[in-house]
């Protein structure tokens, strides 16, 4: 947590004072499974009367990070301060990206690029003065991580780094990334300070370009998209990615996901609360809204082939320096997503999704059953209402696929 947390400087504290909040970390203690309502060996539990935090059953030390998260959620909105599960990084000209998205759809790799300043790689606050940081490090995976393919993330494990659930040689001290047998989920705990072209103080001017993420399994999703300040919020608030299932009796099937504002787990009021907050700030200061596949192109998963990471880039690329505005657009049917014509870079061919496909009818009718997920999942939220009236909610529900 020394890592994670904003560090205070030597003056901040020896008038510290009584602290704000408490976390009590008693990981290697499961709790009561017959306690009321416990499910398990394993509770993280948050007091906000009491500012306590107890975490019982698991050693896994993200808890505390994402805890304290779930926090800033409720504290944030109150103070009239949009709190976000995102990366964020910003460009030598000072435009402001952030990156939503679920794991596994880009959100480290995309924000950390070596042409951008980071601002930070998962959790930010756009108040009226700008977006800033609520940690003070990078969690990131290192699971397979290479230092061709991620070098930032590489270089920035070194002495102070804390590395969780990995796997080396008690010798040699030489770390496995590739071993999985203690879980996927190993990570790297380093302060920000450790990436080269971090941005100290972790703040920057309010955002520019709002990209959501996905990892489109069916394949049917545009590499890139331009959305209404509507169609960010209905997306934003559906948080969407696919999960690839497995080989049971040989059969490959994408599975559809959806996180309410890309963090559900951690989100404490209502996601319309935190979709208008975000489109108000994004009418505010002339952001502009984006979807971004990162999944699938030629067909569902087992079928098509994962989008070149480089095409992707050079997506973010067109994004950051504006010339993606200036390009035609169209509309597609069932989701009404507007397609660029032209993405430096990219072949223009496979912007729109359904010339990748070599069975037309099976596009179609793969399009049509992911909007019918959409549509159910959006079931959940279709009867919040903001203000006096049931305009917003309805203005967000056209925005969402026929």
């Amino acid at each position: 947590m020394s890592n994670m947390c904003i560090r205070p400087t030597p003056e901040e504290l020896e008038n510290f004072g009584t602290p704000d909040f408490t976390i009590y970390n008693a990981g290697q203690f499961p709790c009561n499974r017959y306690t009321h309502y416990m499910t398990s060996s394993t509770s993280i539990d948050i007091n906000l009367q009491r500012k306590e935090m107890v975490i019982l059953g698991t050693q896994y030390a993200g808890e505390m990070k994402k805890g304290l998260f779930s926090v800033m959620h409720y504290l944030m909105p109150k103070r009239g301060v949009l709190s976000v599960h995102s990366g964020c990084n910003m460009g030598k000209d000072g435009d402001v990206a952030l990156f939503f998205g679920l794991s596994g759809t880009g959100k480290t790799t995309l924000s950390t690029d070596p042409n951008r300043y980071l601002i930070g790689d998962d959790e930010h606050c756009w108040s009226d003065n700008g977006v800033s940081n609520i940690e003070g490090g990078c969690y990131a995976k290192c699971i397979d991580l290479a230092q061709e393919k991620e070098p930032d993330i590489w270089n920035a494990i070194k002495f102070g780094t804390v590395l969780e659930n990995v796997v080396f040689d008690e010798h040699t001290r030489e770390v496995y990334y590739v071993d999985r047998s203690v879980t996927e989920n190993t990570r790297a705990c380093y302060p920000i300070e450790h990436i080269p072209n971090a941005k100290i103080p972790c703040v920057g001017p309010h955002a520019k370009n709002v990209i959501l993420l996905a990892c489109d399994a069916f394949g049917v999703l545009p590499p890139v998209s331009k959305l209404t300040l509507p169609q960010t919020m209905y997306h934003f608030i559906s948080g969407y990615t696919a999960l690839i299932a497995g080989t049971e009796d040989g059969i490959l099937e994408p599975q559809a996901t959806f996180s309410a504002c890309f963090g559900a787990a951690f989100i404490m009021l209502h996601p319309t609360r935190y979709a208008a907050m975000l489109a108000e700030r994004m009418r505010r200061h002339g952001a502009t809204g984006w979807l971004v596949n990162t999944g699938w192109s030629g067909g569902s998963y087992g079928v098509g082939q994962r989008m070149k990471l480089s095409y992707t880039r050079k997506i973010i690329d067109a994004i950051h320096n504006g010339s993606l505005l200036n390009a035609k657009y169209e509309e597609t049917p069932v989701f009404k997503l507007q397609i660029p014509d032209y993405v430096e870079g990219v072949p223009s061919h496979i912007l729109h999704p359904e010339n990748t496909w070599s069975d037309a009818q099976a596009y179609k009718e793969t399009l049509e059953k992911l909007a019918a997920l959409f549509k159910k999942n959006f079931e959940n939220f279709s009867d919040y209402k903001i203000g006096n009236d049931n305009r917003l909610t309805q203005e967000i529900l056209e925005a969402g696929p026929l």
